[in-house]
């Protein structure tokens, strides 16, 4: 297969980043490289523009880890309260997934992060404190703190049962969709 030299003027996800002199197969390049403005080849006056991408290439990793540790330090500092329904026996009906937390990430502290970033083995179904890893950066990596509490149940859930339970019952109507029809014309009568 006959491959070509090209100097990358972006990164370029799988192959490499701005300012890598890179080898591909002369139709990827041709057809996909070129004509997007991704790369260009490499000729003499192309080698001396290559000090100029490398310039730029270190001025966005630089910018791209100061952001990433500003947002470590913002998420470092904040605490998040989950609140999932229980059953009676403490088992949770729902989980606290990664969604959940970009969501919950975006909305307090107005940064939209990567779902994929987050580090959860499985979603959190238990209650009390959890730490999450957030890799921001590949030098860079976040530890959120939550806490996963249960719904409170109203105290009075019992007492509202058994005040239900001793009212006298309505006579109760069978609700199926052809007597129901019979019923209402009889009333309307």
């Amino acid at each position: 297969m006959p491959l070509t030299e090209l100097i990358l003027t972006e990164n370029v996800p799988g192959l490499g980043a701005e300012a890598d002199v890179v080898k591909v197969r002369r139709g990827y390049a041709r057809n996909y490289l070129l004509p997007r403005g991704k790369a260009y080849e490499v000729t003499a006056g192309a080698v001396r523009q290559l000090d100029a991408l490398k310039h730029k290439r270190a001025q966005r990793e630089a910018r791209e880890l100061n952001e990433a540790e500003e947002l470590a330090r913002r998420i470092g500092k904040a605490r998040f309260i989950f609140t999932l329904e229980t059953g009676e026996t403490g088992r949770a009906f729902g989980s606290v997934t990664a969604q959940d937390i970009m969501n919950r990430v975006k909305n307090e502290l107005g940064t939209e992060i990567d779902r994929h970033k987050i580090v959860l083995e499985r979603p959190i179904k238990d209650t009390g404190e959890h730490e999450v890893a957030i890799k921001l950066h590949h030098d860079v990596t976040a530890q959120l703190v939550f806490q996963v509490k249960s719904a409170e149940e109203p105290r009075d859930r019992g007492a509202e049962a058994e005040s239900a339970a001793t009212e006298e019952p309505e006579k109760k109507k069978k609700h199926r969709f052809f007597h129901r029809k019979k019923e209402e014309k009889k009333e309307t009568e």
